[in-house]
């Protein structure tokens, strides 16, 4: 199991953009199926971003379509999420995990895949 660590998040301006990294303490990484969620205060957690180990199958929930993009950085054993054009309705912490299902069947960024502990996130602000 990873040990994951999200940072990245902070205050940016409507349009601007963002880069959030997650990165795993030791090896392994490059073996792991791994998602972007996000949750604001009150609501579930949802899925952003999937991409699974051999970065040949990503998804991206619809809302980010276009404007969001998640890749792998093996030498760094990092999974990044580089987010334009942001919009307050991005804000959010945001957080990475592994995932079991590795982004592919029935709702692959549903949460119910993830397993291991959920970090503290990085918090995200898209503010004017």
């Amino acid at each position: 199991q990873l040990h994951l660590v999200e940072s990245g998040g902070g205050l940016v301006q409507p349009g601007g953009s963002l880069k959030l990294a997650c990165v795993a303490g030791g090896s392994g990484m490059d073996r792991a199926h791994i998602a972007w969620f996000r949750q604001v205060p009150g609501k579930e957690r949802e899925g952003v971003a999937c991409i699974n180990r051999w970065s040949d199958i990503i998804v991206y929930e619809d809302s980010v379509k276009g404007r969001f993009t998640i890749s792998r950085d093996n030498a760094k054993n990092a999974v990044n999420l580089q987010m334009n054009r942001l919009t307050p309705k991005d804000s959010a912490v945001y957080f990475c995990m592994m995932v079991t299902n590795g982004c592919s069947g029935s709702s692959p960024l549903d949460k119910k895949w993830t397993f291991g502990p959920w970090g503290q996130g990085t918090q995200v602000t898209v503010s004017s």
